[in-house]
């Protein structure tokens, strides 16, 4: 279980990223292949468009975001960022090291306008992996636990998660052969995340899928508790 002091705070910085090591640019050319081979076998094919951070991850900005419509309804998000070419990223949980996932039921949607309803949830779940992808290098956080990021008062409620070990089909994540996993990120209701601690992230994790929630974070639905 874990609460975060402040919405996006810390900063990623390289050298935590990379400790002792520097990579070509041939290096992350080809890590990046290999990262998108190993998603795509866990998300379908990724789109062709990327969502590129004013200001890199790397040196205290947002994620990147990259798009997959072609794996369940909807459109997936993950990270590519958090592992470097050797294999070196967020302190390993029990599984290992990775990089994150979310899902819209939204279909993706390129336009420009930023009120629509796929691009809100892209915004959403964009500061949400620019905030776990910061402090996956502080805390280990495993699938199964539960994480509350406070949100200044004039910007809402506090954003709930539920974390889970993403292998649809028993499907692996692997970046050449070394293996890694995609972590979850699912945002829920309060009384969803309160549930989950007391009864168990397994019991909630059914619960949503009986009512075709999970794995989404939209909020535009009724809590299952």
């Amino acid at each position: 279980m874990s609460f975060l002091k402040k919405l996006f705070g810390g900063k990623k910085k390289e050298e935590e990223a990379v400790p002792g090591n520097q990579f070509s640019e041939e290096e992350y050319e080809k890590d990046y292949e290999l990262k998108q081979q190993g998603l795509e076998q866990v998300l379908g094919k990724m789109h062709d468009m990327v969502g590129h951070a004013i200001i890199p991850f790397a040196i205290g900005g947002a994620t990147d975001m990259y798009y997959f419509p072609n794996g369940i309804a909807g459109t997936g998000f993950a990270t590519m960022e958090l592992l470097d070419p050797a294999g070196n990223g967020p302190k390993p949980n029990r599984l290992g090291t990775y990089e994150l996932v979310a899902f819209t039921k939204e279909a993706y949607n390129s336009g420009e306008d930023e009120q629509t309803a796929f691009n809100l949830v892209q915004s959403r779940i964009c500061s949400i992996f620019t905030t776990i992808g910061n402090y996956s290098f502080e805390a280990v956080l495993n699938p199964n636990e539960t994480c509350e990021v406070p949100v200044p008062p004039e910007e809402g409620k506090n954003i709930c998660l539920v974390f889970d070990h993403y292998n649809p089909g028993n499907a692996e994540f692997k970046i050449g052969e070394r293996q890694h996993h995609l972590l979850l990120c699912l945002e829920v209701f309060k009384s969803e995340m309160e549930f989950a601690r007391q009864q168990g992230s397994a019991e909630l994790f059914k619960l949503l899928k009986e009512k075709g929630f999970y794995p989404y974070s939209d909020m535009d639905r009724v809590a299952v508790a």
